[in-house]
């Protein structure tokens, strides 16, 4: 299967694909193995300090695009 056929899969399944990291990203800076670049791929991508900046653009972008949290929505209810 080629990437942009992969790509389309994931699309289909609700996949963000505009942005995905390989290990050529980590090869261009450093001198390693695949294995050892994906190690430093999932190990970046998965650090929490990551994870926390990603769900802050998140909650940052859907306030900025009018999205209501559903965490809000109780508060109508009351």
């Amino acid at each position: 299967m080629d990437t942009q056929k992969a790509k389309e899969i994931l699309l289909k399944a609700g996949c963000q694909v505009d942005n995905l990291w390989t290990i050529h990203d980590v090869h261009q800076n450093y001198e390693c193995t695949d294995d050892q670049a994906m190690e430093v791929l999932i190990q970046a991508l998965t650090n929490d300090a990551t994870m926390e900046q990603i769900w802050f653009a998140v909650d940052f972008h859907a306030k900025e695009n009018g999205l209501k949290s559903k965490e809000d929505q109780g508060d109508d209810e009351k």
